[in-house]
């Protein structure tokens, strides 16, 4: 970072007139801010943009400590007014041979932190120096956010030597340095994402009403030489270790951080399995999750032999990829061992109960298009029934289900994750379709959720992707049961972490009822009622496949994995019973299909992978959409049907 300070008043956006709050006061403030450090505007919108989506996220900080429209970083003081968040995430294999505990993180982080921060996590304070601002003004005043991003964009450009200007082709270099001040990867990918957006353009209302517009610009080309010393940068940072072999898009930044394969302690091994996917077994569905801890200490963890993994983390900051196992192996990431035989797992930099310690727009993108890769690569359909989070991920038996994890949680924004994978949700069918997929506005929907800091508190107001669920058509009627998760048969709560009563973007319900502002779907074995109101709706209409019980049928069993009759398991190799969950399908009700499977186990139950055998049986099941996690039942128990007449 350059070092030259300049010490200049903030004018700030103008005045409103009394009691009318400016739309366009971010607006003007990017236009004030590109003036004065002559940074072409376009620029300054387009890292903006992808830093946040210029939202100003009322001044909370990331999950990597940035704070505002542009993303200052500022680690050590987010973390010092972090509460201690614990989802108490619980994870194993998924088949009871063991488990392990994930380490609280939150504020404890905060001495993880190494003396001197990287660059990427302390851009704040450069900020402060160069514009002459209280680094407490640029956490929270947009407009002085956006002069401290401008000021560190020009003094980038200085630093290489660069005069300042207008032609946005002549920053590209200078946006790399912005977005990947630690990393030449990340920095030459987060400047060609910053480009793809100035050529496309974008415009949109901000999370505090503010109107921001980029116009298009589809001739930008960034500066030829500045592009060919800064990819020489990257590949020469791409080449030690074992990085030549990384399963990764070639439009991402992307690293080896592998996760050991050894024996230790009393004949114990960790922290996979090796085996030989798609060939051996195929890969039908790829699991989101978040880390509940922070980069840093999430590439400790897993480097640790003792404890889990899964096969690739993204960094908030810039949306680095590291991949941890190939997709060959099987990661131990869903807590259910037939999803982890079936499955890659994607973890992302992040806290599913701090609703504004916030995904930046670089991680969604990078993630994005990683998973667009391995949907090819793998042939994954990319919908909610292959594209799950892990608190989709069903519990293996009635006693693992309380303990299932709950991220990423109900602020993931799938609809937007859906629309940078290019299958955005939309209708599908008119109003005899069948089906409907829950989609409301994230922005406008906010449901009270408690428990984020302290258990029964409110969490403050926040987008959501998530409705909530009914015994009627009432506000006032209470929250459907989850028997499976509410053991002790205690009521469904508004609990962050608790999807008893939740139904999330993108997922897919048969219809069993409307009611005025109301739509009711066949949810866990009931009839669960949300507002769905014509003026502002929160699901649209759909067709597609649905499952019932067979004619004559009373009701049928639903299970947690789909794994082979008794008769398929060979000598030596433990049948594994598939316990019926706790939840029936009565004669009546529909579920949505979302594939079709034969059951399937991978007995893998030493270090010694000559032991290891795929089990295959004859017994069919199709994967259908319980409630907020799906489930399986069996072909021979259900007749599959058009839900559409």
């Amino acid at each position: 970072m350059a070092a030259a300070v300049l010490l200049l008043p903030l004018s700030g956006a103008p005045s409103a007139s009394a009691g009318q709050p400016r739309t366009d006061a971010l607006q003007r403030a990017f236009t004030k801010a590109a003036a004065r450090f002559h940074v072409p505007r376009s620029v300054l919108l387009g890292v903006s943009y992808l830093e946040s989506r210029w939202d100003g996220h009322g001044g909370a900080p990331s999950v990597s400590g940035g704070y505002g429209p542009m993303h200052l970083t500022d680690a050590r003081t987010a973390l010092a007014r972090a509460p201690e968040f614990s989802e108490g995430k619980e994870d194993a294999r998924g088949d009871a041979s063991r488990a392990r505990k994930r380490v609280p993180e939150g504020a404890a982080q905060q001495a993880a932190l190494p003396a001197e921060l990287p660059a990427r996590l302390r851009t704040l304070p450069a900020a402060a120096r160069l514009t002459g601002l209280p680094a407490e003004r640029l956490r929270t005043d947009p407009a002085a956010n956006v002069l401290g991003g401008a000021a560190l964009l020009a003094a980038e450009q200085r630093g290489l030597g660069l005069s300042a200007g207008g032609d946005p082709a002549r920053w590209y270099a200078a946006v790399a340095r912005y977005g990947g001040q630690d990393d030449a990867r990340a920095g030459k990918a987060f400047a060609d994402e910053v480009f793809s957006v100035i050529r496309r353009g974008e415009a949109r209302t901000t999370d505090a009403g503010q109107r921001v517009r980029l116009s298009a610009a589809p001739e930008l080309v960034p500066d030829a030489g500045q592009q060919k010393r800064l990819g020489g940068a990257a590949t020469r940072a791409s080449a030690p270790g074992g990085d030549r072999g990384l399963e990764c898009p070639g439009d991402v930044a992307c690293e080896s951080v592998p996760a050991p394969y050894e024996e230790f302690g009393d004949h114990d091994y960790g922290n996979h399995d090796k085996a030989d996917r798609p060939r051996d077994q195929k890969v039908d569905t790829i699991v989101i999750h978040d880390t509940e801890g922070s980069w840093d200490v999430t590439l400790k963890l897993i480097k640790d032999p003792t404890y889990v993994s899964w096969n690739y983390t993204v960094r908030s900051s810039d949306g680095l990829i590291a991949q941890h196992v190939p997709g060959r192996d099987v990661a131990w990431h869903a807590g259910n061992w037939y999803v982890n035989s079936h499955s890659i797992g994607v973890e992302h930099e992040g806290f599913l109960a701090s609703p504004d310690a916030w995904y930046t727009e670089a991680m969604y993108r990078s993630s994005a298009r990683l998973v667009k890769y391995l949907s090819r690569k793998y042939d994954v359909p990319l919908d909610r029934q292959h594209i799950l989070g892990h608190d989709n991920v069903p519990g293996t038996t009635t006693a693992t289900i309380p303990g299932m994890h709950t991220d990423p949680g109900p602020y993931w924004d799938w609809a937007h994750y859906f629309e940078l994978l290019g299958k955005p949700f939309h209708a599908t069918a008119g109003k005899h379709g069948g089906l409907v997929t829950i989609l409301p506005d994230y922005d406008r929907n906010r449901p009270r959720y408690s428990g984020c800091e302290k258990p029964g508190d409110p969490c403050a107001p926040h987008g959501s992707a998530a409705v909530r669920l009914h015994t009627a058509p009432s506000k006032s009627a209470p929250l459907v049961k989850d028997v499976g998760l509410h053991q002790d048969g205690s009521d469904s709560t508004d609990g962050v972490n608790d999807t008893g009563a939740r139904a999330t973007t993108g997922q897919r319900f048969a219809l069993a009822g409307r009611d005025g502002d109301w739509t009711a779907i066949w949810y866990l074995g009931q009839v669960a009622w949300f507002r769905n109101p014509h003026g502002a709706p929160t699901a649209v209409n759909a067709k597609g496949l649905v499952a019932t019980p067979k004619s004559g049928r009373e009701e049928i069993p639903v299970y947690g994995r789909a794994y082979p009759e008794k008769a398929a398991y060979p000598a030596g190799v433990p049948y594994q019973s598939v316990s019926p969950l706790p939840y029936t399908i009565a004669a009546g009700q529909r579920y949505a299909v979302g594939g079709r499977v034969t059951g399937e186990y991978f007995y893998a139950p030493t270090f010694d992978v000559s032991k290891h055998t795929i089990v295959r049986g004859e017994d069919v099941y199709y994967e259908i959409q319980l409630g907020h996690r799906v489930g399986y039942v069996r072909a021979a128990d259900v007749d599959v049907r058009r839900s559409h007449s």
